[in-house]
C-alpha cells in the first residue's frame, strides 16, 4: 500500500536521537528502585518498552524507565546516575537504532541481558526525505559516482522505529521478550511464558479492532504532525501525509503547506492530527489555512494526564475511535 512521509536520513536521526528516546514509563523512574532487588530488574529505555515488560514480568520483575514522566521523546540524556541503574539492573530493554544515546550506554556496561527490540521484528523503510543530494554527487568523478549516489540513498532511508504502533509487530516483539525473560529468569520461565501469550491475545484482538473498524471509510488519508504512523497506516491499507518527519515540531514549508492543502481536497481529509507531547502550533496552523479540524492522534512514547487512556491499550482505542471519525468510517 501507500505510505507517503518524508524521513529524514540515517546520519540526521543519528544527531537528533542523541538527545533523547521515548517518553513516560508508568513503572519508577528512580534508580535507587532498580537494582539489587529480590525481583528480576529490567531497565527499560521508553515507555513502549516498559509496558511490554511490565505485562510480561508482572510479579516477578522490577521495572523501571529511563525517561521521566511526560518527558518528550528527543529529550533525555543518560546520565551518571542511569548508567549506574544500567549496571545494577538484570536486564536492559531498549529500541536499537531509535536512540543512539541509549544505544551507547547499554553497549558500555557489563548487563548480561541486552534486548534489542528491532532485533525481534523487521524495520521497514517508510519513504525518502526531502534532502537532495543531486548537487554533491555533480562533482563527483564519473567512475566514482554510482557508488557515492549509493551511499546518498542510503543514508536518504532511515528505518521506521514506531513498531509498536502496529499490534502484530509489537507481538512479535513480545514473543521476544518473553523468551528472553524466559532464559535469563529460568526460576520463572512459566509465568513469563503465561503472561506473554495473554499480552500476544489482547494484542491480536487489537489488530482485530482495527482490522475491522478501518476496512470501510469514505477515505484512506490522513495528516499527521509527527510522522509516526507508517506501521499503522500500512498494516490498515491507509496513507500517512506527515507535514514533518520525525521532527514533530519543525516548520513545514510553505510549499509544504500548499501542498497538503491540495491533497486535502483531493483525498477528502477532515483532519489534522498532533500529539499531546510536542506542540501543537503546527497541525493547527495547517488546519486553520486549509480549513480542516484537528485532533490528536497518539504515537504512545509516553504516558500522561493528557493522555485519553492510562495504558498502551486504552490510548490505541482512543486512536482507533479517533481514526474513524476522521477518515469517515461507516
Amino acid at each position: 500500500m501507500n505510505v507517503r512521509r518524508r524521513l529524514i536520513s540515517a546520519t540526521a536521526v543519528t544527531a537528533a536521537t542523541a538527545l533523547g528516546l521515548g517518553a513516560l514509563s508508568a513503572c519508577s523512574s528512580d534508580s535507587a528502585a532498580t537494582g539489587n532487588t529480590d525481583k528480576f530488574d529490567v531497565v527499560a529505555s521508553f515507555y513502549p518498552m516498559a509496558f511490554l515488560a511490565e505485562q510480561i514480568g508482572g510479579d516477578h520483575a522490577n521495572v523501571t524507565s529511563l525517561t521521566e514522566p511526560g518527558q518528550e521523546p528527543h529529550d533525555l540524556e543518560i546520565s551518571t546516575k542511569q548508567r549506574a541503574q544500567l549496571e545494577e539492573a538484570d536486564a536492559a530493554l531498549y529500541l536499537k537504532g531509535l536512540q543512539p544515546a541509549v544505544d551507547e550506554a547499554v553497549s558500555q556496561t557489563g548487563i548480561k541481558t541486552k534486548i534489542d527490540a528491532a532485533g525481534l521484528t523487521t524495520l521497514e523503510d517508510h519513504g525518502n526525505t526531502e534532502h537532495d543530494h543531486e548537487g554533491e554527487e555533480g562533482h563527483a568523478a564519473e567512475e566514482g559516482h554510482a557508488e557515492e549516489k549509493g551511499h546518498a540513498e542510503e543514508e536518504e532511508h532511515a528505518r521506521d522505529p514506531h513498531i509498536w504502533l502496529d499490534p502484530v509487530k509489537y507481538a512479535e516483539v513480545a514473543e521476544g521478550v518473553g523468551k528472553a525473560f524466559e532464559k535469563a529468569d529460568p526460576d520463572h520461565a512459566a509465568d513469563y511464558k503465561k503472561n506473554t501469550a495473554a499480552l500476544v491475545k489482547k494484542l491480536n484482538d487489537l489488530n482485530g479492532e482495527f482490522e475491522n473498524g478501518l476496512k470501510d471509510t469514505k477515505t484512506k488519508v490522513f495528516f499527521t504532525n509527527h510522522a509516526a504512523f507508517g506501521y499503522l497506516a500500512e498494516r490498515y491499507g491507509l496513507t500517512q501525509e506527515a507535514i514533518s518527519g520525525l521532527d514533530p515540531e519543525s516548520e513545514p514549508s510553505a510549499a509544504r503547506v500548499r501542498e497538503l492543502q491540495q491533497e486535502a481536497k483531493a483525498d477528502g481529509v477532515t483532519t489534522v492530527f498532533y500529539e499531546t507531547l510536542v506542540s501543537d502550533k503546527t497541525a493547527k496552523t495547517l488546519a486553520k489555512d486549509a480549513k480542516l479540524k484537528t485532533d490528536v492522534l497518539d504515537p504512545l512514547e509516553g504516558i500522561t494526564d493528557k493522555s485519553r487512556g492510562d495504558d498502551y491499550f486504552q490510548v490505541m482505542e482512543a486512536n482507533l475511535k479517533a481514526l474513524r471519525t476522521a477518515l469517515g468510517a461507516k
